[in-house]
């Protein structure tokens, strides 16, 4: 079994690759003479997507057959892909927002509970009603603040030119997305004066374990 990396190596590698995946499409946003270059780099995560899932479920005897499938629709789709790849770029970073705002909003149904009330509960154990009802708000908060990256990035990929659009997607989503942690952090010790703090790694690490606890189908 081979051992984890250490998270003082794991988490610098991440952010270096997240930085240097954002900067190469930024570029080829930015850019005319990028079509190739724009397919392969927009192509890039949905096949390592698809790649690990398959490999990962009881059906990954069909990996071969799901590869030369993908091979030969994209030798077919190439130069449509080559002319359009900003819609790639788009429909991925669209279906990470929706699954992120659908992952906080189902969880506001109810007889369900809060997301962020789970994450809680992992960190701190039973919570007090101050804290379970401070958690369900920041669980719609997070709810909201999705639904408007949504609106924001679709707003400004079919109204502006694809270079503006590609600026707020590489360079200003994620770093909002940190601010909304360090926001309501901020607000949680001020509301929550008395409970133990958490930092946002400890937040991260809350989510992975809830990923890794959830059922899978």
């Amino acid at each position: 079994m081979r051992k984890a990396l250490p998270e003082s190596i794991r988490w610098p590698a991440v952010a270096a690759i997240v930085i240097a995946y954002a900067v190469l499409a930024n570029y080829t946003n930015q850019s005319a003479q990028t079509g190739a270059l724009g397919a392969l780099v927009a192509l890039a995560p949905i096949v390592l997507t698809v790649l690990t899932l398959m490999w990962r479920s009881a059906q990954r005897r069909y990996l071969p057959l799901l590869a030369a499938l993908a091979t030969g629709a994209a030798w077919l789709a190439w130069p449509l892909l080559t002319r359009h790849y900003d819609w790639l770029y788009w429909l991925e970073h669209e279906s990470l927002q929706w699954a992120l705002l659908l992952t906080f909003a189902r969880t506001l149904i109810a007889g369900r509970q809060p997301l962020c009330t789970q994450f809680a509960e992992i960190l701190h154990g039973p919570l007090t009603p101050a804290h379970v009802r401070y958690a369900h708000r920041v669980t719609i908060a997070w709810t909201v603040f999705f639904a408007l990256m949504i609106l924001t990035s679709t707003g400004l990929f079919f109204l502006q030119p694809v270079a503006v659009w590609s600026i707020f997607a590489n360079f200003v989503f994620l770093p909002l997305v940190v601010l909304m942690f360090i926001a309501e952090y901020a607000v949680r010790k001020r509301v929550l004066p008395a409970m133990p703090h958490s930092s946002i790694m400890d937040a991260v690490h809350a989510f992975m374990q809830h990923s890794k606890s959830a059922p899978r189908r």
